[in-house]
């Protein structure tokens, strides 16, 4: 039985994430003490009490939800269960990457504050932002985004599952395409409350910045295979670093890689991390696999007795 380890990206936050696990688990706590030192702030007292619009700053959020997944994967570890591949969405590939052993996790927690400070600052408050498009296929959004070019840049940004595909840009093009996307019969075309139109070309110059801090990072040798957002495929280890440059304004292809999981024979997906967002996108793109979430006491004794793990 093949298992994957599967990691949520930005979104997935809320107040008291991770808490039960620190109080119970030993190796738990030693992660988030190790965020605290990395970071030099208490990361550990804003996953667990907030307030929530600090916790919402994107710079804020990506090294919590890190830490969290990376605390919940060493509870896992210790109790012997192992993937045969790992993936990530967004942000989550950080996680990803830390549980294969290529970026060590102090590297990771350090990189992903930046990657959300130059995320934020790419693009001014008001400019930009992201759209939600529910129950059309991915071919007419792609055209309802090309044909609106003239009112601004506009691009697919998550494709999620079926019938659910992000895309991210200026304003006044997104505003547009929302409008198109409900005369073309969208269940659902809402813009999201997102401060930046994150996975999209308007994001370069936070990859340029980004490329800057990987150039001090080291990379280590691939224990577990990573398939990435960018290409949907495995990652090489010499391609990581333009890799993660790559990703920061290319569209997320979450639901391709999930499906080449599932071409690879992978039964199992295990979301490790605050939420269960990627478990309901396994259930719209096959509801076959069996997906279960980790994130608290509760879902790790559904988790242990499912896979009927002592």
């Amino acid at each position: 039985m093949k298992i994957a380890f599967i990691y949520p990206g930005q979104g997935a936050q809320y107040t008291g994430m991770g808490k039960e696990i620190y109080e119970n688990y030993a190796e738990a706590r030693e992660v988030f003490e190790e965020a605290n030192d990395a970071l030099r702030y208490d990361i550990t007292r804003l996953c667990f009490e907030g307030p929530d619009e600090e916790l919402m700053k994107t710079e804020n959020t990506q090294p919590a939800i890190l830490t969290v997944s990376i605390a919940l994967t060493k509870v896992l570890s210790k109790r012997g269960l192992k993937a045969d591949v790992t993936a990530g969405l967004s942000l989550g590939e950080y996680s990803s990457l830390v549980y294969s052993g290529v970026l060590s996790f102090k590297d990771a927690v350090k990189l992903v504050k930046k990657r959300g400070e130059y995320m934020q600052n790419a693009v001014p408050i008001g400019i930009g932002g992201m759209a939600a498009i529910i129950g059309l296929d991915n071919e007419v959004v792609e055209n309802i985004c090309y044909n609106i070019r003239e009112f601004g840049v506009v691009e697919p940004a998550n494709y999620n599952c079926p019938g659910q595909l992000s895309i991210a840009g200026e304003i006044k093009a997104l505003e547009k395409a929302v409008e198109l996307a409900k005369e073309k019969g969208a269940k659902k075309a809402v813009m999201l409350p997102v401060s930046a139109p994150f996975h999209c070309s308007m994001l370069k110059d936070a990859g340029i910045k980004l490329e800057e801090d990987l150039k001090q990072v080291p990379i280590f040798d691939m224990l577990v295979p990573v398939i990435t957002n960018v290409t949907a495929d495995y990652l090489k280890i010499d391609e990581v670093k333009k890799t993660l440059v790559k990703q920061v304004s290319s569209p997320v292809l979450w639901e391709q890689s999930v499906r080449k999981m599932i071409d690879d024979q992978v039964e199992v997906f295990i979301e490790i991390g605050p939420g269960k967002t990627l478990t309901g996108f396994m259930k719209r793109i096959d509801k076959t696999k069996k997906a279960i979430n980790f994130e608290d006491m509760s879902s790790l004794d559904k988790l242990l007795s499912t896979l009927e793990v002592n």
